[in-house]
């Protein structure tokens, strides 16, 4: 492939891929109001099109490959390690880490690289976070491009952690469960929790383990060889680990349960797309489903050969579309 080809590269099913690999044009570290610095980088057009692309987790880290959903000779991304996390300064800290507080560091980083509206881009706590920001400011964005919708309820997170996905993946359910007593585990996330925020560094990075692996087992249809090899690190697991059960025991700190479907109504007139994988475990179809529902003016696909996992081809296709279409916006 040319390099110098802004083309996305297109598979023999016609599905579209992955525009090419890009290296950053600038990158630093922004302190905000407290104890935390918050790594961003800019990749793309300088002049292009703004976009900010928000990672997953919480507690996971931009990777090269999350500049790749937009053309860069069209597009200036921005992409940010939220707090405690990838190269963000301290690493796996908890303290005055919120979604309140991303999404102050969201803006921030807007103001600082002098952007009046973006389209943001997330996946799974991204499109959490992607949603709640443009709740909270919605005359700051332009579009949203969505995939793995994640609305942060109870009832999600009672799959996931508690019942539900365990009957799907009862081998790799049995690894998750093996740190945690027969009698605590009523309430995993709380057993979880006590573990992830015990002094102990050795106690954190065994609970980290089996909790980095359980997402990462269930993350695609293409089974555990598609899991981000960093899940295997014990620094990014301790921080991926610690920073997304502290935010899901602490409910994402959204006022009440079902918080983002309450308040839909501020955003409904943002061009939306939304990708979603029939197959997806982590995030099941029935959250996306209930956003469609709440919002039938947003683009929604279901990719019928996908789960969760952005680099699937149906995945891929479907967001560099989307963000394709953001072009014309």
């Amino acid at each position: 492939m040319d390099r110098n080809d802004s083309s996305p590269i297109m598979s023999s099913s016609g599905r579209r891929g992955l525009f090419r690999e890009v290296e950053p044009f600038s990158f630093g570290w922004l302190p905000a109001q407290d104890s935390h610095e918050i790594y961003y980088e800019e990749c793309g057009a300088p002049q292009g099109k703004p976009a900010v692309i928000l990672h997953g987790g919480p507690g996971g880290a931009v990777n090269p490959t999350m500049r790749r959903f937009f053309d860069p000779a069209k597009w200036r991304m921005a992409l940010f390690d939220q707090r405690g996390c990838g190269r963000s300064r301290p690493n796996a800290s908890l303290e005055d880490n919120t979604t309140w507080s991303l999404i102050a560091d969201i803006e921030r980083l807007r103001e600082h690289l002098g952007v009046e509206k973006w389209t943001v881009f997330g996946g799974s706590w991204g499109s959490t976070l992607a949603l709640a920001y443009a709740i909270k400011h919605p005359d700051r964005v332009e579009a949203l491009v969505l995939r793995g919708i994640f609305l942060l309820t109870q009832k999600e997170l009672r799959w996931f952690y508690q019942d539900g996905a365990s009957m799907l993946f009862p081998d790799a359910w049995e690894r998750f469960l093996a740190p945690i007593p027969v009698e605590e585990r009523g309430d995993l996330m709380g057993a979880y929790h006590r573990r992830l925020t015990h002094p102990d560094r050795r106690v954190q990075a065994e609970a980290a383990s089996a909790w980095s692996q359980w997402e990462g087992d269930t993350i695609s249809i293409r089974g555990p060889e598609a899991r981000p090899p960093k899940f295997n690190e014990v620094d990014f697991a301790v921080a991926f680990a610690r920073i997304e059960c502290h935010f899901f025991a602490n409910a994402g700190f959204f006022d009440e349960d079902g918080w983002i479907l309450k308040n839909i109504d501020t955003i409904r007139h943002i061009p939306t797309w939304i990708v979603q994988g029939r197959f997806d475990v982590v995030t099941p179809l029935d959250s996306a489903w209930s956003l469609h529902r709440a919002w039938p003016e947003a683009h929604f696909s279901i990719i019928w050969d996908a789960g969760h996992a952005s680099t699937e081809p149906g995945i891929m296709d479907g967001l560099v579309r989307a963000t394709d279409a953001a072009l014309a916006l």
